[in-house]
């Protein structure tokens, strides 16, 4: 008799046992919190009244806070995301050009509880013009150039779809006087953004065709003009079809009314050649031929 109470007593214990083992386990994960009182705040480098939407370096600090919230997951606006705990992290923004982007900040609290905050920026990225150009053309810090008049097609013409002055290319020493005094300075910062400052004694010279552009009338003449103030450059890669046998294939555009050694109505110029000496640029002018020029270290 014993011994079959003995067995019933281990069949009851492990019944017990098998029956504990399915039981489920339950998990407390606390009280569900949603994340309150969001802040956010977006400080972009360089910002001041010159450079409404940064220096160029594409930096942003962002900064994010909220009550009860374990992390944050932040939507930068262009296509990336980063989760950051500390809900604080820098930013570099890479496209060039001035750019709107939309920050979002998911705060996540217990049990994936979530809550959310946007705010739209604009942001200035400078395209990063290749090293050789930035020192060939300020020597590192700043560097004064003048027209090369001694060249053959120091001044020349030619149709929009060529890389050369196949129409006029100007002579040594043929043209006006004031096209030739002209010391063009071009400087860079330390985020490599390039300015450039004319000292035109007073003058320009301007093609017929683009003498109205400037405000005047005639044809082929120098010009009063006051265009001493520096012109911060963007710089960009070219658009315009030359190749890398004839072109840097890098271009900038000069703010305002576009000169840099004599007008044309064209503000965008590429950079067709250049060394530590010599500059050679292309223009597509207001009556839709490409000019040239040829620069010199002063």
């Amino acid at each position: 008799m014993f011994k079959y109470i003995t067995k019933l007593s281990v069949v009851l214990l492990i019944t017990q046992l098998w029956i504990s083992g399915c039981k489920k386990t339950d998990y407390n994960f606390g009280a569900v919190k949603v994340p309150s009182a969001l802040t956010l705040t977006t400080t972009i480098a360089g910002v001041d009244a010159s450079n409404p939407n940064g220096n160029g370096t594409g930096t942003v600090t962002i900064k994010t806070t909220a009550a009860n919230a374990l992390t944050y997951n932040i939507d930068f606006g262009d296509g990336k995301t980063q989760v950051v705990p500390s809900g604080s992290i820098t930013y570099k923004y890479t496209t060039p050009g001035t750019n709107d982007y939309m920050v979002t900040i998911n705060a996540v609290g217990t049990g994936g509880a979530i809550s959310t905050i946007s705010k739209k920026i604009t942001v200035f990225v400078a395209f990063e013009i290749p090293a050789n150009i930035v020192a060939a053309l300020t020597g590192g810090s700043a560097k004064t150039w003048i027209t090369d008049k001694g060249a053959p097609g120091h001044f020349g013409v030619g149709p929009a779809n060529e890389f050369s002055p196949i129409w006029y290319a100007a002579g040594p020493n043929s043209r006006e006087a004031c096209a030739y005094d002209d010391e063009i300075s071009f400087s860079k910062d330390v985020n490599n953004n390039i300015t450039m400052t004319i000292d035109n004694k007073g003058q320009s010279f301007a093609i017929g065709a683009a003498s109205a552009f400037y405000g005047f009338s005639g044809g082929d003449a120098c010009f009063a003009m006051s265009i001493a103030a520096p012109r911060r450059l963007s710089f960009m890669d070219a658009s315009t079809g030359s190749t890398a046998a004839n072109s840097t294939r890098i271009a900038f555009t000069v703010p305002g009314n576009g000169i840099i050694n004599f007008g044309t109505g064209g503000t965008s110029y590429e950079i067709l050649a250049i060394s530590a000496t010599e500059l050679s640029l292309r223009n597509i002018g207001i009556d839709g031929n490409s000019w040239y020029q040829k620069l010199r270290v002063k």
